[in-house]
């Protein structure tokens, strides 16, 4: 499966973006879904994750209640939408994709990724 993502940009604190994952080449209902991020001299951070129905989700406790990962099969497409944001979320995010046999919980086994797109959080 190929992912693009789009959707980001400079926006200021306290602001709202929505990211959004095109998936190709294989239908996304066959895979959990998630979002990562990475800002410079930092580890990748796995922020959100959806099983192929959208019932069970994860988020990574700096982005719960402000992000939200939703999926849209029919579309092939995956969002995130971020509220609240402020500088620290300023990072690359990259949709990704697995096989749909592990807890969203679990951040390994993702084989599949986009090309990120940059957010940017002014103060």
């Amino acid at each position: 499966v190929q992912l693009v993502e789009s959707g980001g940009g400079l926006v200021q604190a306290g602001g709202s973006l929505r990211l959004s994952c095109a998936a190709s080449g294989s239908a996304i209902r066959a895979y959990t879904m998630a979002w990562f991020r990475q800002a410079p001299g930092k580890e990748r951070e796995y922020l959100a994750a959806a099983t192929w129905n959208g019932d069970s989700t994860y988020y990574a406790d700096s982005v719960k209640g402000r992000f939200t990962i939703s999926r849209d099969n029919a579309k092939n497409m995956v969002y995130l939408q971020m509220n609240s944001l402020e500088p620290e979320d300023t990072a690359v995010y990259y949709c990704a994709a697995r096989p749909a046999h592990l807890s969203v919980a679990v951040s390994t086994g993702y084989d599949y990724w986009g090309q990120g797109t940059q957010v940017t959080v002014s103060p």
